[in-house]
């Protein structure tokens, strides 16, 4: 009789506490595996969201500003000059070209990048505009426009001068610099400089359409 009262009773505090302590730290373990799961994931989406946006901008101005359509301004071709439609300045570069037509465009367009200020951040901002007869750059406040990188904390713009040194001004306006080279920089990555050979497009290129590269 005694030995079954003794088979009969239950766990004593000290074992249920000591089932309890190895629980707590099972979850504790499974809980700071699954953190770094989560961690490592939204990590890897960063950083395939970053490397979608460099491919995309990459390409399209690759696509833009490396086919140059050799318009030439009006007033000084009037007046004697031969000076073509394409500013360049350390902030920003204005040039004219063609819409790639996989961008749901096609024909000749007025384009600018800068570095614009919004509300909570600064991205770097292309501008574009229909090509008009008139051969002026627009008023880029009302141009439509798409962000190429947002977020940006860094950006610049250099041109290859003749002897093939960079600078971030463009002193020959009769002609177009050779190469193009655009560095952009968030908080979270630098970009590798984006190098872009420049090209002069045939005339010929005329057309109107939509275009979408991103949300607003």
């Amino acid at each position: 009789m005694m030995r079954g009262r003794r088979s009969a009773r239950g766990f004593t505090l000290v074992e249920i506490l000591v089932v309890m302590t190895l629980m707590s730290v099972v979850m504790l373990a499974l809980g700071a595996a699954m953190r770094t799961i989560a961690q490592t994931e939204e990590r890897v989406d960063q950083r395939l969201q970053r490397d979608d946006e460099m491919r995309v901008a990459t390409s399209f101005l690759s696509s833009t500003l490396g086919r140059i359509s050799p318009r030439r301004s009006p007033t000084l071709a009037a007046a004697g000059g031969n000076v073509p439609l394409f500013a360049a300045a350390p902030a920003q570069v204005m040039w004219v070209g063609v819409m790639p037509a996989r961008y749901g465009a096609g024909g000749r367009y007025f384009f600018r990048i800068a570095l614009e200020r919004q509300a909570d951040r600064s991205d770097v901002v292309i501008r574009f505009a229909p090509w008009t007869p008139a051969g002026a750059f627009p008023a880029w406040g009302g141009a439509d426009s798409r962000p190429l990188l947002r977020a940006a904390t860094g950006f610049a713009l250099e041109y290859q001068q003749p002897d093939g040194s960079w600078r971030g001004d463009w002193a020959d306006p009769q002609t177009l610099p050779g190469r193009i080279r655009i560095s952009l920089r968030t908080a979270a990555v630098e970009w590798p400089p984006i190098v872009i050979a420049l090209r002069q497009l045939p005339a010929g290129d005329n057309g109107r359409g939509g275009f979408s590269l991103g949300p607003e």
